[in-house]
């Protein structure tokens, strides 16, 4: 099952990246397949530091930002306890995982990891249909090279509803937040490289 999280990892300086991801886990939470590109930080990151950490979060607004490369600020993090990482303090819950195989002879990645520990911070919110419209909007924002404009922003108007009729605040900066950025980027002239 893909379950979409957040993944921190550090460099070999220690600077910390944070990244949304949808690995693929198994009901037990014991294994994580990630399956990052190979432009991306998270797999240089995982290539040199083999260890990181898998967030569950309601905090759409950090995933929203994190997703679209606006996060003005470094969130705030808590050491992770068995391995050399990073907890972000507005998980609800969180898994340390270290690298267990590294396929990169494809352009997406195969990085199976293995949970070494894991930990709760606070309860998940619950289900909000608002919550749900900005995590698809921000996987929409992350493929704006890749799908239709026409797609992308069937969709995003699809969703606005949800956000227009549940939302909380957080969820509508966010929601309009993904949507300037899809329509800065869908703007941009053809063969623009992503960023």
């Amino acid at each position: 099952m893909i379950l979409e999280g957040i993944v921190t990892s550090l460099d070999t300086t220690g600077e910390l990246n944070v990244a949304p991801m949808g690995p693929i886990v198994d009901e037990a939470m014991s294994t994580i397949l990630l399956r990052p590109f190979q432009t991306s930080r998270t797999y240089r990151n995982l290539k040199e530091h083999p260890k990181g950490v898998l967030h569950v979060t309601d905090d759409v607004l950090l995933l929203a930002r994190a997703a679209i490369g606006q996060l003005d600020e470094t969130p705030a993090t808590i050491s992770a306890e068995k391995i050399e990482g990073r907890v972000l303090k507005s998980a609800c819950r969180w898994y340390e995982f270290e690298v267990a195989e590294l396929d990169d002879s494809e352009e997406r990645t195969r990085i199976e990891c293995r949970v070494v520990n894991s930990g709760r911070l606070r309860d998940f919110f619950g289900f909000n249909r608002a919550k749900h419209a900005v995590l698809e909007a921000a996987i929409l924002a992350t493929r704006v090279h890749i799908l239709p404009a026409q797609q992308i922003r069937q969709q995003l108007a699809a969703l606005a509803s949800p956000v227009e009729k549940t939302a909380g605040p957080d969820e509508e900066v966010a929601f309009s937040l993904v949507t300037k950025f899809v329509e800065r980027k869908l703007a941009e002239p053809a063969g623009s490289s992503p960023k």
